[in-house]
């Protein structure tokens, strides 16, 4: 970090620019981006969310049609041409319902009003949901597309997700992703972070102050202590790594966050791959299946489809 911030402040007193590119699999340290934004020296920053090794394909891809092919490349100052990274594949409605007949699976069909507010209520009453939806996303963070979430509000479920769900350290941080129009209600953050690669500070009004006596604990005691009122996002020092969800880019994810924010009052929810760990984020429904009924997940939401784990069958 100390490095990275001598060469961001070098840079910025050479070129006198405003904004920062980055690349590279450092740029993938959302600490260090959340400190070069804080620091000042730009006023913006903005990271290929897949910017390490992977992103090289994407990069290879573009220089071909706009070089090799002499292509004029367009200017735009009104969004974001990744567009959220969701370059993956998508299915049909017919191609999920026929995987799920041929897996078995007991499900019930909805409109997308119907999934949406039975998807928030089960959020609401602590479920944990596997959420497929539209195009893959591109990168190493779920962002609405191949998702676990849940609400973050409860103090169980860190815990939960963790030992029951991803099958790691009970003590391991969640990030939360957040209505665009929310976040400097919630965080100390004045940029748009779509692809969950800034770590920004919670605002004083939702931290809980620990006590004396809190603070005398050690290790995973003190860890396990709430520390604000979304204890299911918020690590140790009051950071999270936070996503924005802005209804261009993701307008199904952006009405469920704002369901939940209806019923809850809270316009955040707890977004994590939809995996195991030692397993890559799902891509197929056959693999949302496979990983909905191999962990202790409670509901999975996929396309127009909406499957409990207590009415599948047990063998």
């Amino acid at each position: 970090e100390t490095v990275v911030l001598r060469l961001t402040r070098d840079l910025a007193k050479r070129t006198r620019e405003k904004k920062l590119c980055m690349a590279g699999g450092v740029a993938l340290n959302c600490v260090a981006n959340g400190k070069i934004l804080k620091d000042g020296s730009f006023e913006k920053i903005w990271v290929q969310p897949a910017a390490g090794d992977a992103g090289g394909s994407l990069g290879a891809a573009l220089a071909d049609y706009y070089i090799n092919n002499k292509k004029e490349r367009p200017r735009s100052t009104k969004f974001d041409k990744m567009r959220g990274s969701y370059l993956g594949p998508e299915f049909s409605r017919k191609s999920i319902k026929d995987a799920l007949v041929s897996l078995g699976a007991i499900f019930e069909e909805y409109d997308e009003e119907e999934l949406i507010d039975k998807t928030a209520k089960a959020l609401s009453e602590d479920q944990a949901i596997g959420w497929f939806q539209g195009r893959m996303e591109f990168g190493p963070r779920a962002l609405g597309g191949r998702s676990i979430l849940a609400n973050p509000m409860s103090e169980k479920m860190q815990k939960t997700l963790n030992l029951k769900v991803k099958y790691r350290e009970s003590f391991r941080p969640f990030a939360p992703s957040i209505l665009i129009d929310d976040v400097q209600r919630w965080f100390q953050l004045e940029t748009d972070s779509p692809y969950m690669l800034l770590v920004a500070e919670l605002n004083e009004e939702h931290r809980y102050k620990l006590t004396q006596k809190e603070n005398n604990l050690f290790g995973i005691e003190k860890l396990n202590i709430p520390r604000s009122k979304v204890p299911a996002i918020t690590h140790v020092d009051y950071t999270a790594r936070v996503q924005t969800v802005d209804k261009s880019t993701n307008p199904l994810y952006f009405k469920l966050l704002s369901k939940f924010k209806t019923i809850t009052q809270c316009p955040i929810l707890v977004n994590t791959s939809f995996n195991v760990r030692g397993e890559p984020i799902v891509c197929s429904p056959m693999d949302a299946f496979k990983c909905f009924m191999g962990t202790e997940l409670d509901v999975l939401t996929i396309g127009n489809f909406l499957l409990h784990k207590s009415a599948q069958k047990k063998d």
